[in-house]
């Protein structure tokens, strides 16, 4: 038997955004290839995507991409935006993909991250914050990606493969739980 715990889940979700604003704040300004920066606005994005997807993914989507506007110099709902709709691209079948395979996790995050980080730098080249497209291809928009998935890469192999613990949502068990079963486990009766 699974019990929904909607509080727990809000909890987990929360201490997430949390980890990632600090991140977003505090270490992406500061380390960076080229002009590219890691956007952990997006790496949280994708990661309710492909953990819960559906409208919290969505929801998730604009306040962190919201946040990440007010957080840089670029037009404000242009990320927000662009995580939205990025958000219900990637949860639209609104299930738990991280718990599935963590390479699947990684290939399906990889292109969200360089389409969203595209269309963002190509817009910033529009209103002129940018120089040419090679400015915004190669040395934005390439290392933006780099980083962003390398910032993802952690958090995704630590939540497919948590058991139990926080911001599991109902993963694989790990052999330990399978071989010696659980009290709440229909395959040990």
């Amino acid at each position: 038997m699974q019990v929904k715990d909607s509080n727990r889940n809000r909890r987990d979700f929360g201490v997430l955004a949390l980890i990632c604003l600090v991140l977003q704040l505090a270490l992406a300004p500061n380390v960076g290839i080229g002009s590219g920066r890691a956007n952990f606005a997006l790496v949280f994005a994708g990661i309710t995507s492909l953990l819960v997807g559906g409208r919290p993914a969505v929801l998730c989507g604009f306040v962190s991409g919201l946040v990440f506007d007010l957080s840089s110099t670029g037009p404000i709902g242009l990320m927000a935006c662009l995580l939205t709709i990025g958000s219900f691209a990637v949860g639209i079948e609104a299930r738990n993909r991280l718990a599935d395979d963590f390479r699947r996790s990684m290939a399906t995050f990889a292109p969200f991250a360089g389409i969203v980080s595209v269309l963002y730098h190509l817009t910033m080249l529009l209103v002129g914050d940018a120089s040419s497209l090679v400015d915004v291809i190669i040395r934005r928009a390439l290392p933006t990606v780099i980083l962003t998935v390398l910032g993802f890469a952690p958090f995704a192999y630590v939540i497919s493969h948590a058991t139990g613990s926080t911001l599991s949502l109902g993963g694989k068990p790990s052999k330990s739980a399978r071989s010696h079963g659980s009290r709440y486990d229909l395959d040990s009766v």
